[in-house]
């Protein structure tokens, strides 16, 4: 079971009464934990469900009713994707419109590996606390089912078909092995690229011949000699993707995947163009074509230093567990093409030992746990307080808007 709020078991009642927002953060910890029971059930579905990308159909559908049952207007399938959904909910005229996004894709093979059921009752727990406590002030509530996330990125998708624009920010969960926020993630579009050449006998023949596989290699090549002329923080893979034929036969087609990585979307684009530039010289060296597709972009996250500290000064009254500093290194996210464009932020809580990765046997094993019904309630509680001083001090929304605007253009200048 969660710990009471830390406020309640170490502030003198002098101490607690000048505490801002005190008497409603308790009424929202303590009618979550009303009804926690059914939200660890809800997680305990999805997890048995264990639906991988794009296939979430129950998962998506059991969070929808949740929400429909407890007053929220509901559309279902939006953006193409039929496990996306939106709940809207509004209290009053004007205020903040706040955005709380939820996953809930298994990964293939491994089930809930990464905790993303988790997310789902987390996100409805608090939405429904928020809807049925804070009724003084306006504000508009908007809940978003994003499907996919461990594949393709469903909210890539949903991005570009306009969603997230009817909210000032965004507010994630996950679950860690620590209780800390991200700061930056790294944007990421991954590439193919096929080589074609002409093929011949390469003992009998080889002048007739233009080696596609000649065209890889070179490829590689310089994408290590351009490893020393770009910023640190600069990540690219590549491996070959597709067998290449015998030795004895020049290799008329060759087939590479390159993953190209920053932490800054708009120096990416700088990285793309170099490495088309490589892909070129290696065709005119070995005489050859080819062709480059590329698949979904991940953006970076823009930092949202203060609602992280928002969101962690909750998580510190809550008493979650394993509170940690910021993470500054992170791999990439769809949660970045929605913080590239407005402000948003996700707190991790532990639910695993300490040092555990995500994608792996501990995440699995913690899923149905009491850590993991805990991390539910602890998450739950965190995001509704949050949302609370958004709501209560709307100033708030505008400073962290302010950064964000602050922050994206001195991104540009870098």
């Amino acid at each position: 079971m969660p710990v009471p709020l830390l406020l309640e078991r170490n502030v003198a009642n002098e101490e607690r009464k000048v505490n801002k927002g005190w008497t409603m953060k308790k009424i929202l910890s303590d009618y979550i934990e009303s009804y926690q029971d059914k939200l660890w059930d809800l997680g305990d579905k999805i997890f048995d469900y264990s639906e991988p990308s794009f296939q979430e159909v129950k998962s998506s559908a059991l969070l929808e009713q949740y929400l429909e049952q407890n007053g929220f207007a509901v559309e279902k399938g939006i953006a193409g994707l039929p496990t996306a959904f939106k709940a809207v909910y509004k209290n009053g005229q004007g205020g903040p419109a706040v955005g709380l996004l939820c996953e809930y894709d298994a990964l293939e093979g491994l089930g809930h590996g990464c905790g993303h059921h988790l997310q789902g009752p987390a996100i409805v727990g608090a939405a429904k606390a928020i809807k049925d406590k804070l009724r003084e002030k306006p504000y508009t509530l908007i809940i978003y089912g994003t499907p996919g996330e461990e594949t393709t990125g469903g909210k890539v998708r949903m991005v570009q078909e306009g969603c997230f624009k009817d909210i000032d920010l965004a507010i994630m969960v996950h679950g860690g092995s620590a209780t800390q926020t991200d700061v930056k993630s790294m944007a990421l579009i991954s590439a193919d690229v096929v080589f074609h050449g002409k093929t011949s006998h390469a003992a009998i023949s080889p002048e007739l011949g233009r080696s596609a596989l000649d065209a890889l290699l070179l490829t590689f090549n310089g994408i290590e000699f351009l490893r020393e002329h770009v910023k640190d923080d600069t990540r690219i893979h590549y491996t070959v993707s597709a067998p290449v034929g015998p030795a004895n036969a020049v290799p008329a087609r060759a087939e590479g995947q390159f993953d190209l990585r920053s932490y800054n979307s708009i120096y990416l684009d700088e990285i793309i163009r170099r490495f088309e530039n490589i892909v070129k010289g290696a065709a005119l060296m070995t005489d050859t074509t080819y062709d480059i597709s590329y698949g979904s972009r991940f953006e970076s996250k823009i930092p949202a230093y203060q609602l992280n500290r928002l969101l962690m000064a909750n998580a510190k009254l809550v008493g979650a567990p394993n509170l940690k500093p910021d993470r500054e290194r992170t791999g990439s996210t769809d949660f970045g093409n929605v913080v590239f464009q407005i402000p948003g932020a996700c707190v991790r809580v532990a639910f695993v030992p300490d040092g555990t990765a995500s994608h792996s046997q501990g995440f699995l094993d913690g899923g149905k746990s009491e850590a993991g019904h805990n991390m539910i309630a602890y998450a739950a509680k965190i995001v509704a307080m949050t949302v609370y001083d958004l709501v209560d001090n709307p100033v708030l929304v505008d400073e962290i808007k302010k950064e964000f605007t602050r922050i994206k253009q001195e991104m540009g200048k870098e």
